[in-house]
Protein backbone atom coordinates (compact mmCIF):
# COMPACT_ATOMS: atom_id res chain seq x y z
CA UNK A 1 0.00 0.00 0.00
CA UNK A 2 2.51 2.32 0.62
CA UNK A 3 4.33 1.75 -2.28
CA UNK A 4 1.37 2.59 -4.53
CA UNK A 5 0.62 5.98 -2.55
CA UNK A 6 4.55 6.88 -3.07
CA UNK A 7 4.38 6.11 -6.62
CA UNK A 8 0.84 7.92 -6.40
CA UNK A 9 2.27 10.82 -5.41
CA UNK A 10 5.80 11.16 -7.03
CA UNK A 11 3.93 10.77 -9.92
CA UNK A 12 1.47 13.53 -9.68
CA UNK A 13 4.01 15.78 -8.00
CA UNK A 14 6.13 15.08 -11.15
CA UNK A 15 2.91 16.84 -13.31
CA UNK A 16 1.85 13.22 -15.01
CA UNK A 17 -1.65 13.07 -16.39
CA UNK A 18 -3.75 11.58 -13.79
CA UNK A 19 -4.81 8.74 -15.81
CA UNK A 20 -0.70 7.61 -16.14
CA UNK A 21 -0.55 8.24 -12.44
CA UNK A 22 -3.03 5.89 -11.48
CA UNK A 23 -2.29 3.05 -14.41
CA UNK A 24 0.97 2.75 -13.30
CA UNK A 25 0.63 2.86 -9.68
CA UNK A 26 -2.13 0.06 -9.61
CA UNK A 27 0.01 -2.08 -12.22
CA UNK A 28 3.00 -1.56 -9.77
CA UNK A 29 1.37 -2.61 -6.94
CA UNK A 30 -0.37 -5.25 -8.49
CA UNK A 31 3.10 -6.87 -9.41
CA UNK A 32 4.02 -6.12 -6.27
CA UNK A 33 1.13 -8.36 -4.98
CA UNK A 34 2.14 -10.92 -7.42
CA UNK A 35 -1.44 -10.93 -9.29
CA UNK A 36 -1.34 -12.13 -12.89
CA UNK A 37 -0.65 -9.45 -15.39
CA UNK A 38 -3.69 -10.50 -17.07
CA UNK A 39 -5.49 -8.93 -14.52
CA UNK A 40 -4.13 -5.56 -15.74
CA UNK A 41 -6.51 -5.62 -18.74
CA UNK A 42 -9.51 -7.32 -17.16
CA UNK A 43 -9.93 -3.96 -14.87
CA UNK A 44 -9.49 -1.96 -17.27
CA UNK A 45 -12.44 -2.62 -18.95
CA UNK A 46 -14.13 -3.16 -15.54
CA UNK A 47 -13.65 0.20 -14.98
CA UNK A 48 -15.57 1.48 -18.11
CA UNK A 49 -18.16 -1.84 -18.31
CA UNK A 50 -21.17 0.71 -17.39
CA UNK A 51 -24.25 0.94 -19.87
CA UNK A 52 -25.02 4.29 -17.73
CA UNK A 53 -21.62 5.42 -19.28
CA UNK A 54 -22.73 5.70 -22.63
CA UNK A 55 -24.60 8.81 -21.22
CA UNK A 56 -21.81 10.82 -21.05
CA UNK A 57 -20.47 11.08 -24.37
CA UNK A 58 -23.89 12.40 -25.52
CA UNK A 59 -24.51 15.01 -22.50
CA UNK A 60 -21.23 16.56 -23.51
CA UNK A 61 -21.70 16.72 -27.06
CA UNK A 62 -25.11 18.22 -26.42
CA UNK A 63 -23.33 21.04 -24.50
CA UNK A 64 -20.51 21.42 -26.81
CA UNK A 65 -23.50 22.21 -29.50
CA UNK A 66 -25.54 24.16 -27.31
CA UNK A 67 -22.03 26.26 -26.76
CA UNK A 68 -21.79 26.56 -30.54
CA UNK A 69 -25.65 27.75 -30.91
CA UNK A 70 -25.61 31.05 -29.34
CA UNK A 71 -26.71 29.68 -26.57
CA UNK A 72 -24.46 31.06 -23.39
CA UNK A 73 -25.52 34.70 -24.69
CA UNK A 74 -29.68 33.57 -24.95
CA UNK A 75 -29.36 32.58 -21.30
CA UNK A 76 -27.46 35.71 -20.54
CA UNK A 77 -30.05 37.60 -22.22
CA UNK A 78 -32.93 36.28 -20.17
CA UNK A 79 -31.01 36.26 -16.96
CA UNK A 80 -30.18 39.88 -17.85
CA UNK A 81 -33.60 40.81 -18.07
CA UNK A 82 -34.62 39.27 -14.52
CA UNK A 83 -32.06 40.68 -13.00
CA UNK A 84 -30.66 43.83 -14.89
CA UNK A 85 -33.12 46.46 -13.55
CA UNK A 86 -31.60 46.05 -9.59
CA UNK A 87 -28.08 47.15 -8.33
CA UNK A 88 -25.34 44.93 -8.74
CA UNK A 89 -27.68 43.36 -11.70
CA UNK A 90 -25.42 42.00 -13.52
CA UNK A 91 -23.55 39.98 -10.79
CA UNK A 92 -26.81 38.57 -9.88
CA UNK A 93 -27.28 37.75 -13.86
CA UNK A 94 -24.21 35.93 -13.79
CA UNK A 95 -25.46 33.56 -10.49
CA UNK A 96 -28.74 33.30 -12.35
CA UNK A 97 -26.60 32.27 -16.04
CA UNK A 98 -24.73 29.57 -13.77
CA UNK A 99 -28.21 27.99 -13.19
CA UNK A 100 -29.67 28.12 -16.30
CA UNK A 101 -26.59 27.01 -17.40
CA UNK A 102 -25.52 24.13 -15.79
CA UNK A 103 -28.42 22.25 -16.96
CA UNK A 104 -27.43 22.38 -20.52
CA UNK A 105 -23.09 22.13 -19.89
CA UNK A 106 -23.31 19.48 -16.69
CA UNK A 107 -19.70 20.34 -15.87
CA UNK A 108 -18.21 23.38 -13.84
CA UNK A 109 -15.31 23.33 -16.53
CA UNK A 110 -18.04 24.06 -19.32
CA UNK A 111 -19.71 26.73 -17.35
CA UNK A 112 -16.58 28.61 -16.34
CA UNK A 113 -15.10 28.68 -20.29
CA UNK A 114 -18.44 29.50 -21.77
CA UNK A 115 -19.89 32.44 -19.22
CA UNK A 116 -16.22 33.64 -18.66
CA UNK A 117 -16.01 34.98 -22.09
CA UNK A 118 -19.02 36.78 -21.84
CA UNK A 119 -18.98 37.86 -17.62
CA UNK A 120 -15.31 38.31 -17.22
CA UNK A 121 -14.88 40.25 -20.45
CA UNK A 122 -17.79 42.62 -20.14
CA UNK A 123 -18.64 43.27 -16.37
CA UNK A 124 -15.38 45.12 -15.91
CA UNK A 125 -16.85 48.12 -18.30
CA UNK A 126 -19.46 48.39 -15.95
CA UNK A 127 -17.05 49.33 -13.32
CA UNK A 128 -16.58 45.79 -11.75
CA UNK A 129 -13.12 44.75 -11.24
CA UNK A 130 -11.76 41.87 -13.11
CA UNK A 131 -11.10 39.36 -10.44
CA UNK A 132 -14.56 40.15 -8.86
CA UNK A 133 -16.18 39.12 -12.39
CA UNK A 134 -13.72 36.00 -12.99
CA UNK A 135 -14.60 34.83 -8.78
CA UNK A 136 -18.52 34.84 -10.04
CA UNK A 137 -17.92 33.07 -12.60
CA UNK A 138 -16.06 30.61 -10.56
CA UNK A 139 -18.48 30.44 -7.94
CA UNK A 140 -21.51 30.01 -9.88
CA UNK A 141 -19.78 27.49 -12.22
CA UNK A 142 -19.90 24.93 -9.03
CA UNK A 143 -23.54 24.28 -9.76
CA UNK A 144 -23.16 22.58 -13.22
CA UNK A 145 -21.52 19.01 -11.17
CA UNK A 146 -24.84 19.07 -9.36
CA UNK A 147 -27.62 20.12 -11.68
CA UNK A 148 -29.29 18.17 -13.69
CA UNK A 149 -27.83 16.82 -16.62
CA UNK A 150 -24.37 16.24 -14.88
CA UNK A 151 -21.30 14.01 -16.42
CA UNK A 152 -20.16 13.94 -13.15
CA UNK A 153 -23.41 12.13 -10.99
CA UNK A 154 -23.43 10.22 -14.37
CA UNK A 155 -20.28 8.94 -13.22
CA UNK A 156 -20.95 8.68 -9.61
CA UNK A 157 -23.99 5.96 -10.22
CA UNK A 158 -22.09 3.65 -12.80
CA UNK A 159 -19.19 3.52 -9.54
CA UNK A 160 -22.19 3.62 -7.08
CA UNK A 161 -24.85 1.53 -8.89
CA UNK A 162 -27.28 4.06 -7.49
CA UNK A 163 -30.53 5.47 -9.95
CA UNK A 164 -28.34 8.71 -12.11
CA UNK A 165 -32.23 10.09 -12.50
CA UNK A 166 -32.47 10.05 -8.39
CA UNK A 167 -29.47 11.37 -8.55
CA UNK A 168 -30.04 14.25 -10.90
CA UNK A 169 -33.19 15.07 -8.94
CA UNK A 170 -31.39 15.03 -5.56
CA UNK A 171 -29.00 17.46 -7.06
CA UNK A 172 -31.67 20.23 -7.85
CA UNK A 173 -32.36 21.71 -4.05
CA UNK A 174 -28.62 21.48 -3.55
CA UNK A 175 -27.87 23.06 -6.56
CA UNK A 176 -30.22 26.35 -5.85
CA UNK A 177 -29.15 26.60 -1.87
CA UNK A 178 -25.69 27.22 -3.68
CA UNK A 179 -26.52 29.70 -6.21
CA UNK A 180 -28.89 31.41 -3.20
CA UNK A 181 -25.82 31.07 -1.38
CA UNK A 182 -23.42 32.90 -3.60
CA UNK A 183 -26.65 35.59 -4.32
CA UNK A 184 -26.43 36.63 -0.60
CA UNK A 185 -22.90 37.07 -0.88
CA UNK A 186 -23.29 39.48 -4.20
CA UNK A 187 -26.51 41.49 -1.89
CA UNK A 188 -23.67 41.58 1.06
CA UNK A 189 -21.58 43.43 -1.31
CA UNK A 190 -23.95 45.96 -3.15
CA UNK A 191 -24.75 47.52 0.44
CA UNK A 192 -21.09 47.42 1.32
CA UNK A 193 -19.53 47.92 -1.96
CA UNK A 194 -22.41 50.13 -3.62
CA UNK A 195 -22.16 47.56 -6.92
CA UNK A 196 -22.81 49.14 -10.38
CA UNK A 197 -26.09 49.17 -11.85
CA UNK A 198 -26.10 47.20 -15.21
CA UNK A 199 -26.20 48.82 -18.57
CA UNK A 200 -27.83 45.75 -19.57
CA UNK A 201 -30.27 46.48 -22.63
CA UNK A 202 -31.84 44.76 -25.24
CA UNK A 203 -31.06 47.11 -28.54
CA UNK A 204 -34.39 46.83 -29.88
CA UNK A 205 -35.32 42.89 -29.69
CA UNK A 206 -39.05 42.38 -28.70
CA UNK A 207 -39.18 40.75 -25.04
CA UNK A 208 -40.92 37.62 -26.10
CA UNK A 209 -38.55 36.80 -28.34
CA UNK A 210 -35.55 36.54 -25.77
CA UNK A 211 -38.00 35.22 -22.74
CA UNK A 212 -39.06 32.47 -25.43
CA UNK A 213 -36.00 31.55 -27.05
CA UNK A 214 -34.96 31.44 -23.45
CA UNK A 215 -37.36 29.25 -22.67
CA UNK A 216 -36.89 26.64 -25.66
CA UNK A 217 -33.45 26.16 -24.13
CA UNK A 218 -34.20 26.16 -20.35
CA UNK A 219 -36.44 23.08 -21.77
CA UNK A 220 -33.75 21.00 -22.45
CA UNK A 221 -33.01 19.38 -18.83
CA UNK A 222 -37.09 19.47 -18.11
CA UNK A 223 -37.31 17.55 -21.05
CA UNK A 224 -34.67 14.64 -19.55
CA UNK A 225 -35.98 14.81 -16.20
CA UNK A 226 -39.31 14.55 -16.97
CA UNK A 227 -38.53 11.57 -20.00
CA UNK A 228 -36.79 9.70 -17.89
CA UNK A 229 -38.83 9.88 -14.84
CA UNK A 230 -42.03 9.10 -16.98
CA UNK A 231 -40.15 6.04 -19.09
CA UNK A 232 -40.65 7.55 -22.10
CA UNK A 233 -36.47 6.94 -22.46
CA UNK A 234 -34.39 5.60 -19.90
CA UNK A 235 -31.50 7.89 -18.80
CA UNK A 236 -28.85 6.79 -21.46
CA UNK A 237 -31.47 7.78 -24.55
CA UNK A 238 -32.06 10.90 -22.72
CA UNK A 239 -28.78 11.87 -23.90
CA UNK A 240 -29.26 10.75 -27.47
CA UNK A 241 -32.55 13.14 -26.98
CA UNK A 242 -30.50 16.26 -25.51
CA UNK A 243 -28.60 15.81 -28.85
CA UNK A 244 -31.57 15.89 -30.74
CA UNK A 245 -33.18 18.66 -29.16
CA UNK A 246 -30.18 20.37 -29.38
CA UNK A 247 -29.47 19.67 -32.99
CA UNK A 248 -32.88 21.23 -33.89
CA UNK A 249 -32.36 23.96 -31.98
CA UNK A 250 -29.26 24.99 -33.35
CA UNK A 251 -30.17 24.45 -37.02
CA UNK A 252 -33.89 24.65 -37.42
CA UNK A 253 -34.41 27.24 -34.47
CA UNK A 254 -31.44 29.89 -34.19
CA UNK A 255 -29.67 28.69 -37.35
CA UNK A 256 -25.75 29.11 -35.61
CA UNK A 257 -25.20 25.41 -36.41
CA UNK A 258 -23.49 24.11 -39.59
CA UNK A 259 -21.48 21.19 -40.70
CA UNK A 260 -18.16 23.14 -39.68
CA UNK A 261 -19.55 23.54 -36.14
CA UNK A 262 -21.25 20.14 -35.84
CA UNK A 263 -18.43 18.50 -36.79
CA UNK A 264 -15.65 20.60 -34.08
CA UNK A 265 -17.99 19.25 -31.54
CA UNK A 266 -17.89 16.16 -32.58
CA UNK A 267 -14.09 16.05 -31.84
CA UNK A 268 -14.01 17.94 -29.10
CA UNK A 269 -16.44 15.58 -27.39
CA UNK A 270 -14.57 12.42 -28.72
CA UNK A 271 -11.54 13.68 -26.99
CA UNK A 272 -13.43 14.11 -23.84
CA UNK A 273 -14.83 11.36 -23.59
CA UNK A 274 -11.61 9.24 -24.73
CA UNK A 275 -10.33 11.16 -21.18
CA UNK A 276 -13.10 9.95 -19.34
CA UNK A 277 -12.74 6.86 -20.13
CA UNK A 278 -9.71 6.37 -19.82
CA UNK A 279 -9.78 8.37 -16.89
CA UNK A 280 -11.85 5.58 -15.62
CA UNK A 281 -10.07 2.39 -16.81
CA UNK A 282 -6.93 3.55 -15.16
CA UNK A 283 -8.61 4.11 -11.79
CA UNK A 284 -10.15 0.54 -11.95
CA UNK A 285 -6.75 -0.93 -11.87
CA UNK A 286 -5.67 1.26 -9.20
CA UNK A 287 -9.00 0.68 -7.13
CA UNK A 288 -8.38 -3.18 -7.69
CA UNK A 289 -4.44 -3.19 -6.07
CA UNK A 290 -6.01 -1.17 -3.22
CA UNK A 291 -8.87 -3.69 -2.44
CA UNK A 292 -6.75 -6.38 -2.90
CA UNK A 293 -3.47 -4.88 -0.40
CA UNK A 294 -6.63 -4.64 2.15
CA UNK A 295 -7.35 -0.86 2.18
CA UNK A 296 -11.15 -2.00 2.13
CA UNK A 297 -10.83 -3.65 5.90
CA UNK A 298 -8.91 -0.62 6.93
CA UNK A 299 -11.98 1.46 5.84
CA UNK A 300 -14.36 -0.58 7.42
CA UNK A 301 -12.47 -0.29 10.30
CA UNK A 302 -13.76 4.23 10.76
CA UNK A 303 -17.02 2.58 11.37
CA UNK A 304 -16.61 1.87 14.97
CA UNK A 305 -14.99 5.14 15.31
CA UNK A 306 -17.84 6.80 14.19
CA UNK A 307 -20.57 4.57 15.75
CA UNK A 308 -23.77 5.96 16.60
CA UNK A 309 -22.84 9.68 15.09
CA UNK A 310 -23.02 9.79 11.47
CA UNK A 311 -22.72 13.93 11.25
CA UNK A 312 -19.19 13.49 12.40
CA UNK A 313 -18.45 10.65 9.73
CA UNK A 314 -19.95 13.35 7.43
CA UNK A 315 -18.01 15.70 8.75
CA UNK A 316 -14.84 13.61 8.36
CA UNK A 317 -15.43 12.63 4.50
CA UNK A 318 -16.15 16.38 4.05
CA UNK A 319 -12.48 16.97 5.76
CA UNK A 320 -10.89 14.48 3.35
CA UNK A 321 -12.20 15.13 0.22
CA UNK A 322 -11.34 19.24 1.04
CA UNK A 323 -7.87 17.49 0.38
CA UNK A 324 -8.45 15.39 -1.67
CA UNK A 325 -10.11 17.85 -4.42
CA UNK A 326 -7.21 20.29 -4.50
CA UNK A 327 -5.38 17.41 -6.24
CA UNK A 328 -7.75 15.01 -7.88
CA UNK A 329 -10.45 16.05 -10.15
CA UNK A 330 -13.68 14.47 -9.36
CA UNK A 331 -13.82 11.71 -11.77
CA UNK A 332 -10.80 9.35 -10.51
CA UNK A 333 -11.70 10.59 -7.11
CA UNK A 334 -15.34 9.27 -7.46
CA UNK A 335 -13.70 5.74 -8.94
CA UNK A 336 -11.26 5.37 -6.13
CA UNK A 337 -13.10 6.36 -3.09
CA UNK A 338 -16.84 6.00 -3.28
CA UNK A 339 -16.42 1.67 -3.87
CA UNK A 340 -15.01 2.06 -0.20
CA UNK A 341 -16.88 5.00 1.77
CA UNK A 342 -20.84 4.49 0.50
CA UNK A 343 -20.08 1.24 1.92
CA UNK A 344 -19.58 2.80 5.72
CA UNK A 345 -21.96 5.46 4.83
CA UNK A 346 -24.97 3.10 4.37
CA UNK A 347 -24.08 0.91 7.55
CA UNK A 348 -23.58 3.40 9.73
CA UNK A 349 -27.75 4.70 8.80
CA UNK A 350 -26.78 7.85 6.11
CA UNK A 351 -28.99 8.53 3.30
CA UNK A 352 -27.32 6.97 0.14
CA UNK A 353 -28.60 9.85 -1.73
CA UNK A 354 -27.30 12.50 1.01
CA UNK A 355 -23.53 11.08 0.89
CA UNK A 356 -23.61 11.35 -2.77
CA UNK A 357 -24.70 14.83 -3.04
CA UNK A 358 -22.24 16.30 -0.39
CA UNK A 359 -19.10 13.67 -2.03
CA UNK A 360 -19.47 14.83 -5.29
CA UNK A 361 -19.93 19.03 -4.43
CA UNK A 362 -17.16 18.88 -1.78
CA UNK A 363 -15.19 17.23 -4.91
CA UNK A 364 -16.08 20.10 -6.94
CA UNK A 365 -15.16 22.84 -4.71
CA UNK A 366 -12.15 21.57 -5.22
CA UNK A 367 -12.23 22.75 -8.68
CA UNK A 368 -12.03 26.17 -7.18
CA UNK A 369 -9.39 25.06 -4.43
CA UNK A 370 -5.71 26.94 -5.16
CA UNK A 371 -2.86 25.93 -6.58
CA UNK A 372 -4.39 23.04 -8.61
CA UNK A 373 -8.26 24.17 -9.17
CA UNK A 374 -9.05 23.78 -12.75
CA UNK A 375 -11.71 26.23 -12.65
CA UNK A 376 -9.14 28.72 -11.52
CA UNK A 377 -6.81 28.45 -14.07
CA UNK A 378 -9.38 28.61 -17.00
CA UNK A 379 -10.62 32.57 -15.42
CA UNK A 380 -7.17 33.31 -15.15
CA UNK A 381 -6.46 32.57 -18.50
CA UNK A 382 -9.40 34.70 -19.48
CA UNK A 383 -9.60 37.48 -17.19
CA UNK A 384 -5.52 37.50 -17.84
CA UNK A 385 -5.54 37.95 -14.03
CA UNK A 386 -3.04 36.14 -11.25
CA UNK A 387 -4.41 33.17 -9.14
CA UNK A 388 -3.79 35.34 -5.85
CA UNK A 389 -6.06 38.27 -6.91
CA UNK A 390 -8.68 36.08 -8.14
CA UNK A 391 -8.48 33.75 -5.21
CA UNK A 392 -8.82 36.64 -3.01
CA UNK A 393 -12.06 37.51 -4.71
CA UNK A 394 -13.39 34.29 -4.70
CA UNK A 395 -12.76 33.78 -0.89
CA UNK A 396 -16.39 35.18 0.30
CA UNK A 397 -18.26 33.08 -2.21
CA UNK A 398 -15.93 30.01 -1.04
CA UNK A 399 -16.82 30.59 1.98
CA UNK A 400 -20.53 30.73 1.58
CA UNK A 401 -20.44 27.39 -0.64
CA UNK A 402 -18.99 25.57 2.21
CA UNK A 403 -21.53 26.75 4.58
CA UNK A 404 -24.22 24.89 1.56
CA UNK A 405 -22.30 21.61 1.79
CA UNK A 406 -22.23 22.20 5.90
CA UNK A 407 -25.85 22.41 5.51
CA UNK A 408 -26.15 19.77 3.34
CA UNK A 409 -24.42 17.54 5.88
CA UNK A 410 -26.60 18.60 8.99
CA UNK A 411 -29.65 18.45 7.23
CA UNK A 412 -30.13 15.32 4.84
CA UNK A 413 -33.73 16.61 3.34
CA UNK A 414 -32.52 19.24 1.55
CA UNK A 415 -30.68 16.07 -0.79
CA UNK A 416 -33.28 13.41 -0.41
CA UNK A 417 -36.90 15.18 0.22
CA UNK A 418 -38.01 15.65 -3.69
CA UNK A 419 -36.38 12.30 -4.75
CA UNK A 420 -38.87 10.70 -1.88
CA UNK A 421 -41.45 13.48 -3.58
CA UNK A 422 -41.56 11.94 -6.96
CA UNK A 423 -41.00 8.62 -6.32
CA UNK A 424 -43.19 8.22 -3.48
Amino acid sequence: MSLMAGIFVALLALGVPIAFVMGIAGSVGMFALDLKPMLIAQRMFNGVDSFILLAAPFYILAGELMSRSGITQRLVRLSMLITGHVRGGTAFGSVLSAVLFSGISGTAVGDTAALGQIFIKEMPREGYKTEYAAALVVAGSMIGPIVPPSVTLVIFSAVSQLSVIDLFIAGIIPGLLLAAGVACVILFHVFTRGLPRSRFSLDGEPVWRVVGEGLLVVMLPVILVGGALSGIFTTTEAGGVAVLYTLVLGTAVFRKLGPTEIWQALIVTARISASIYLVLAASGVLSYAMTTAGISGWVRGLGPLFAGHPTYFMFAIVLFLIGVGAVLEPGPAIVIFVPLLLPVARAMGIDPLQFSIVFVLTLALGLSTPPIGLCLFIACKIGRISMGKLFGALWPFFVAEKFVVVLLVLVPWFSTYLVHLIRG
